[in-house]
């Protein structure tokens, strides 16, 4: 199975979130991924089966709990399958991370009673297109 197959199903993307925030049980990702998506704990199970083996995820044993985290293998294969195509989006990103970052820093100097936020910037910027 393709590192963007594993990626492609909304169950396994959630538990990857989940688990991206630290270690957690078998029954803790199926509480949530049951309630959230109104499926049972044996097919949860088979998520977390699928994402161990496509390298997505690691289990141990602790005492009777099964305890899952975050493999970086299979994020990094993702990521390494995207990585040429970064050239049609990361120049679009980085212009957004400049806009974000001009929008803060006017409503902090308007917060401190510097440049009114409404104030366009100064600087000439590549606009944003739609690809």
């Amino acid at each position: 199975m393709h590192a963007l197959d594993v990626l492609g199903d909304p169950v396994r993307r959630r538990i990857l979130e989940l688990l991206a925030e630290g270690e957690l049980s078998a029954g803790e990702v199926g509480s949530v991924v049951q309630s959230e998506f109104g499926i049972s704990q044996p097919a949860v199970s088979q998520h977390l089966r699928i994402l161990r083996e496509q390298g997505f995820a690691t289990v141990r044993s602790e005492g009777t709990r099964r305890l899952y985290a975050v493999d970086p293998q299979g994020p990094r294969q993702a990521s390494e399958w995207l990585s040429p195509f970064e050239r049609f989006f990361a120049p679009k990103l980085d212009a957004l991370g400049t806009e974000l970052a001009r929008g803060r820093r006017q409503r902090r100097l308007a917060a401190e009673g510097g440049t009114p936020a409404t104030t366009p910037p100064t600087t000439a910027t590549t606009p944003l297109k739609e690809s």
